[in-house]
């Protein structure tokens, strides 16, 4: 995804650390972000530094449903996320918790607290409010069945969005409401789990001596494969993670067979921010081809 242009720090963060007493503004540090938000690193001349994410054309409330999905998370005590510290239609400043890199230990630790994360579960399948992956609306309208609202929620809903139309084209499209159609006898009945809900490796800060905090969530009820599946998805995953997540929570078997059909959800959403992308569409095509 493209980096944003850096945007000056608004007047109430720089207000906000003057009261707090950590004085003047005295470093912005872009920091890698996605498609949506400036990412930087302020910090004020007391040395502390915060994480602030702005975007001048962003959904105006976005950020309040990133920090509401934030809460969400860590009250469930399974692994720590960023304490906000403002919040606004604009802008939102949270806690920094330092640029590490990812360890074996890291992996096993995510893999438990995940598992932890992944055993506070609902009757259903959705949340109260809708929220955003990227700048598109996820919508997650509650719904008993998991197949039906995966396939209506997660799969279906893209072809409402004419970039992703456009670039699957017409037996594309008619092939993806087969597979649809054929999703309970491909994937077995999970609980429905508390999701991040757009958890690929960027989303995930290791720490230094503390555990790893999830951070850019898009939270849900739903399968703890279709997490799984853009974590795998998006990047390499070595064994100690699924290892230390089977230690709390075994999966069924073939799990792993089943994460390219659940991952159509992240090919789909980039058509639809992004448009034609041959390895997007041949990994999407690879799927149908299979599974249709």
């Amino acid at each position: 995804m493209p980096h944003r242009t850096t945007l000056p720090v608004p007047p109430a963060v720089a207000e906000w650390l003057r009261l707090a007493g950590h004085g003047e503004v005295t470093g912005v540090e872009q920091l890698h972000g996605g498609a949506i938000s400036s990412t930087t690193r302020v910090t004020g001349s007391s040395g502390t530094s915060w994480i602030l994410k702005q975007s001048a054309d962003a959904p105006t409330d976005l950020y309040h449903l990133e920090a509401e999905g934030l809460r969400l998370l860590a009250a469930a005590g399974a692994l720590p996320v960023p304490k906000t510290q403002l919040c606004a239609e604009r802008y939102l400043l949270m806690e920094d918790r330092g640029s590490h890199a990812f360890t074996q230990d890291t992996w096993a630790v995510l893999g438990r607290g995940l598992a932890r994360q992944h055993q506070v579960t609902s009757g259903r399948f959705g949340h109260d409010t809708d929220n955003y992956i990227g700048r598109i609306v996820q919508r997650n309208t509650w719904n008993d069945d998991g197949h039906a609202f995966f396939a209506e929620h997660r799969l279906l809903s893209w072809l409402e969005k004419p970039a992703c139309a456009r670039a699957l084209g017409r037996k594309n499209r008619a092939r993806l409401e087969r597979l649809a159609d054929r999703l309970p006898d491909l994937i077995p009945p999970q609980p429905a789990a508390l999701l991040h809900g757009d958890l690929w490796h960027a989303n995930v800060l290791p720490g230094h001596h503390e555990p790893p905090a999830l951070c850019d969530p898009a939270v849900y009820y739903g399968w703890p494969e279709a997490e799984l599946s853009m974590l795998y998805g998006c990047g390499p995953v070595p064994e100690e993670f699924s290892a230390a997540y089977q230690e709390i929570r075994p999966l069924d078997d073939g799990w792993r067979d089943r994460l390219p059909i659940l991952h159509l959800r992240e090919l789909l959403s980039v058509l639809a921010h992004f448009g034609d992308n041959d390895d997007i569409l041949r990994g999407i095509t690879e799927v149908l081809d299979t599974y249709t």
